[in-house]
């Protein structure tokens, strides 16, 4: 009974989270923007709206493309229209006021508990990106006790909704530890997401003879496809 209900969790997280998060698409054009999600999109501070480059382009550098809200002139004009969000409970203004405390910006001090705790409510109300970040810091260790189940937990919630980070990050976890299978089931999903690193792991383990030649064509065909539709 253990073994298929271990089999039942193994299956749901490998049939779910498929397809990209509605946060991954451009609020203007709707198309899914590129990944690196950060190199090719502008977060919107005002609004907590993502607009790929090009509708940003379009638009008035002025003014928020999608909510025309005045664009802050600083960094304290920023960091108020992110504390009023999350004073509203907006789940992706707590996660990126958790990265802004871990990375010391916008005159803020480096503050690692305090972006923990951001990132810990923003989790609860379903951010991907804070699950994503709350899996790194506890496998790698960094400025916190090391807690790889933990870690893996914060992927696997992320990754059954869309993530595509975390869900190359199982694949990869999972190859670490030896399961080479399970991380490539992870790593074909997040490839066929449009995930270039993912598709170079693929060719990397099909190179040493972790996966084969069909897996890697049905990669390579499923990231055309998706950096097609971008």
């Amino acid at each position: 009974c253990k073994q298929r209900a271990a089999e039942l969790k193994d299956e749901q997280l490998y049939s779910q989270g498929l397809e990209r998060p509605e946060g991954d698409f451009c609020s203007i054009c709707t198309l899914p923007i590129p990944l690196p999600i950060d190199g090719h999109s502008f977060f919107n501070v005002c609004c907590m709206t993502r607009v790929c480059n090009g509708c940003r382009i379009s638009f008035s550098q002025a003014t928020c493309a999608f909510c025309r809200t005045p664009r802050p002139k600083n960094d304290s004009a920023s960091l108020a229209m992110v504390q009023k969000r999350v004073d509203a409970r907006d789940a992706e203004a707590m996660a990126y006021l958790g990265n802004t405390y871990h990375k010391g910006q916008l005159g803020l001090e480096k503050n690692v508990q305090r972006a923990i705790e951001m990132w810990t409510k923003a989790a609860e109300l379903g951010s991907n990106k804070a699950c994503y970040e709350l899996g790194r810091l506890y496998i790698l260790g960094d400025d916190v006790g090391q807690d790889e189940a933990k870690g893996i937990g914060y992927w696997k919630r992320a990754a059954t909704k869309g993530d595509v980070l975390s869900r190359h990050s199982l694949g990869v976890a999972e190859g670490n530890r030896g399961n080479h299978q399970q991380g490539l089931k992870h790593i074909l999903i997040s490839a066929k997401m449009g995930h270039k690193e993912s598709l170079d792991t693929i060719q990397e383990m099909f190179t040493v003879g972790f996966a084969t030649n069909e897996y890697y064509a049905e990669a390579l065909k499923g990231y055309q496809e998706a950096v097609e539709e971008t």
